[in-house]
């Protein structure tokens, strides 16, 4: 019975390729870790964020690695160790038995934790054939030294069974990946793809919250900015008219089904401009 909860989640995807059906085992795999952490003490202290909440919770059309959290207060101490427990019961309520690695380290701001698998398509009739002994690995990333003013939601999963976790609501998660695009110092098209998301939406990034999140880390950081509507505009405008759109669509490409691989033909600056002006406003 259990097995066919696996089964049937996995058949809602309806893949047509071996990288969708890769991608999806991932994401059912992150769900379940979800749910081993909804039976601790983990979203008391901590709230779910990026491109993986925003997929689970709210169908973002892309598909993510990584499971992002933030502590909902500074804790210096923090490690994951706690929580590897729960995890590995659920998964293996589900037949899945994973290999769990706490890679906190002392004086880190981001703490890490890995869950590498083998285990889940070898009781799932898959529609395409896998390396054999591949491993699907899942890094969860935690942020212990969190910056001010971030407002949450609490929101529930139906898969694989009902349960509750807590996430940044819409405002801050748009500040976080704001942080993100003004500050990462690489291009990552997943960024611009969820700016677009969150336009599309009209979602208006939680200013406060980016404020303190641009004094803290960043090429802004201990600086007297003020961070206003008008100010963050014209900094995206100049990030828009700075970037390769050629590499940001290189990069955002793997984790789109093929149904959306047209939608990059559209992107390029003038698109992107015209979608800041949109956000603009919203003001």
């Amino acid at each position: 019975m259990i097995p066919n909860i696996i089964k049937d989640g996995l058949e809602k995807y309806a893949v047509k390729t071996v990288k969708e059906e890769e991608d999806a085992l991932k994401e059912i795999l992150q769900e379940i870790i979800l749910q081993g952490l909804s039976h601790t003490d983990f979203f008391a202290k901590a709230v779910f964020h990026g491109g993986s909440c925003l997929r689970i919770v709210y169908d973002l059309p892309r598909f993510s690695e990584d499971l992002d959290f933030v502590l909902k207060q500074i804790h210096p101490d923090f490690t994951w160790q706690p929580y590897q427990k729960a995890i590995a019961e659920v998964c293996q309520q589900y037949g899945i038995y994973p290999e769990i690695k706490d890679k906190s380290k002392v004086g880190v701001t981001v703490q890490k934790m890995f869950l590498k698998d083998n285990s889940i398509g070898k009781f799932l009739e898959l529609s395409f054939k896998h390396p054999l002994h591949k491993k699907f690995t899942i890094k969860l990333e935690i942020d212990i030294n969190p910056p001010a003013g971030c407002q949450t939601a609490v929101k529930f999963l139906d898969f694989p069974v009902n349960f509750p976790i807590e996430i940044q609501d819409l405002p801050s998660s748009f500040a976080s990946k704001s942080h993100a695009l003004l500050c990462r110092k690489y291009l990552k098209g997943r960024d611009w793809y969820d700016f677009l998301w969150y336009v599309n939406r009209e979602v208006l990034p939680n200013l406060d919250f980016l404020a303190n999140a641009l004094h803290q880390q960043g090429p802004w950081a201990n600086q007297p900015i003020q961070v206003t509507a008008a100010w963050y505009i014209n900094q995206l405008r100049e990030k828009i008219q700075s970037i390769d759109w050629e590499k940001a669509k290189d990069d955002i490409s793997p984790f789109l089904r093929s149904s959306e691989q047209k939608m990059l033909l559209k992107w390029n600056v003038d698109l992107f401009l015209e979608e800041l002006s949109k956000l603009s406003k919203q003001w």
